[in-house]
């Protein structure tokens, strides 16, 4: 049967008029962008059948191009339009941040920092830069580093935030094993960056750490 036979209601286009699109499953989700299923399923068969055997959408998306690719169901052109739709969203969400305060809304904040950095299989720190008024001046990636550590250099830091002019800022970095809490090295770390950065007057706001399904405030939890 073909998802043109279904009710309305259960065709995935359709339920995304009616309904938005958070109402949305996954392989439904998914179905969309590839549009056609294949002998004997339907794009949402397919798509449940990719997620199965990935263990998730994300690991599903993750994947690089070569092994996505090489998916039976997928290719090269789905892999452009799911890469380019979550950069879609990336923008989308940068300029959210750009014309709101990024300190108190805290939920774009850590939204915009996981789709630039869960996805990385290494660490990677990052700085949100703010004006006087905690509205975004840019985000820059400062260091990388492996799967479970990168080296933060405090002179840099401060070299970045007289670049950027910033009156405070936000510090970001993900972990790569998918478990958002924070360690104690990532505790003291802030701690030295905030006093590095209160010689220059730059103020730092919060420092979030990002994993699969969730991000941790240190502000949040008393540790700035």
């Amino acid at each position: 049967m073909s998802i043109n036979s279904w009710p309305l209601d259960e065709r995935p286009r359709e339920k995304l008029l009616k309904k938005g699109p958070a109402a949305l499953s996954d392989a439904e989700i998914l179905a969309i962008f590839l549009r056609i299923g294949r002998e004997g399923s339907t794009a949402v068969d397919l798509a449940r059948e990719l997620i199965d055997r990935h263990g998730s959408l994300k690991t599903l998306i993750d994947t690089d191009q070569k092994e996505f690719c090489a998916t039976k169901g997928l290719g090269l052109v789905k892999y452009i339009q799911i890469q380019a739709a979550i950069e879609l969203g990336r923008r989308y969400l940068q300029a959210e941040l750009e014309v709101s305060d990024a300190f108190t809304n805290p939920k774009l904040t850590c939204e915009f920092l996981s789709m630039k950095l869960r996805a990385y299989p290494y660490e990677v720190f990052a700085c949100l830069y703010l004006d006087n008024r905690h509205r975004l001046i840019c985000f820059e990636e400062l260091f990388n580093g492996t799967i479970d550590t990168a080296q933060v250099h405090a002179r840099e830091v401060l070299r970045a935030a007289i670049k950027h002019n910033a009156a405070a800022v936000i510090f970001s970095h993900n972990h790569p094993s998918g478990v958002a809490e924070p360690s104690q090295a990532d505790i003291q770390l802030t701690k030295e960056l905030k006093r590095a950065l209160a010689f220059i007057d730059v103020r730092v706001l919060d420092h979030i750490v990002i994993g699969d399904n969730e991000a941790v405030s240190l502000a949040e939890r008393g540790l700035i």
